[in-house]
Order: C-alpha cells, then sequence, then structure tokens
C-alpha cells in the first residue's frame, strides 16, 4: 500500500503527532499573501531609511505554506542607481519590516522576509516602446509605398461590435 510522505514523517518519527501543511495556492494561502502584502507596503512606505525609493511598490508577495519565509517582489522606477540603494535599504531594512509583519498579523510564525527585485514593468515599457517603433517604421513604409494605413484602435473596434 502506498504512504505518502506526510504519514512516513508522522508514523516514522514518534515525537511528531501531526503534520498539518498548508497548500500553496489554496484561498488561506491566497489571503494570507494579501494581508502580508498590505502590511509590507504600508511599512515600506513610511520607512525612515533614505536608501528606500519612495518609487518603491510591492508588486507580489508569496509567503510559504508553512509560513517560516517570505518573498517579496519589489519594483523601483528610476536609474540603475536607485534600485542598487534601494536594495541595500530593503536589505537592512528587512528586520524592522518583520516586527511591523508580527506587531500587524497575529500569525503562528513570523516570516523571514526576502526581497527580490521585479523588473517586468521596465521590461513592459521597453516591449511597449518597441512595438511603437516597429509600428511606425511598418506605416511609413506602407505610406512610401502608396498603400492607405489604417488607424484603428481597440475603442472602435469594441464600440462596432456592441
Amino acid at each position: 500500500m502506498y504512504v505518502g510522505l506526510r504519514e512516513y514523517i508522522v508514523r516514522s518519527n514518534p515525537y511528531i503527532t501531526e503534520v498539518k501543511y498548508m497548500r500553496k495556492n489554496s484561498n488561506k494561502n491566497k489571503r494570507i499573501n494579501g494581508e502580508v502584502m498590505k502590511v509590507i507596503s504600508e511599512a515600506l512606505r513610511y520607512s525612515k531609511d533614505p536608501r528606500i525609493s519612495p518609487m518603491t511598490s510591492v508588486m507580489d508577495v508569496e509567503v510559504a505554506p508553512d509560513l517560516k519565509t517570505c518573498k517579496v517582489w519589489v519594483t523601483v522606477m528610476g536609474n540603475d542607481e536607485d534600485r542598487a540603494r534601494t536594495a541595500e535599504g530593503l536589505k537592512s531594512a528587512a528586520g524592522y519590516v518583520r516586527s511591523t509583519l508580527a506587531k500587524e498579523l497575529n500569525m503562528r510564525y513570523t516570516p523571514e522576509i526576502r526581497f527580490i527585485m521585479d523588473d517586468s514593468i521596465e521590461y513592459a515599457i521597453n516591449m511597449s516602446k518597441m512595438i511603437d517603433e516597429v509600428t511606425a517604421k511598418d506605416n511609413e513604409a506602407r505610406a512610401a509605398r502608396g498603400e492607405d494605413i489604417e488607424e484603428s484602435s481597440e475603442d472602435e473596434e469594441f464600440s462596432e461590435e456592441d
């Protein structure tokens, strides 16, 4: 008969009476992630560390199912120097943020926080610029050949369907 890992640990160790794990994508974990995100955002907003840029946003939070660790994805609008200073400031402010989290939320464990710099917004902005440049060059090429350039926006497309 197949015995899962969880059952094997419980059966093989006499000191463990019960092992409970929260699933990664459960509703409880999603609620905890949302609350932790709110508290961390507020803590960073009112942080007095001058290295943390005021243009810092918490993009996502992932608390581990055992509530021991927490990954926080942060984005900083600005140049590379601002990002480097903010990363250094966040690393030193992790203890303050963790203590604020412990005060604000009543959880079994206060997770250890790890900040990760997220460049997805900047990547999206650069991709959008590149798409606009290609579209402009394509329109110029069509105009040079004498073709009609059809400018259509998404709003017009949706209004025609209704």
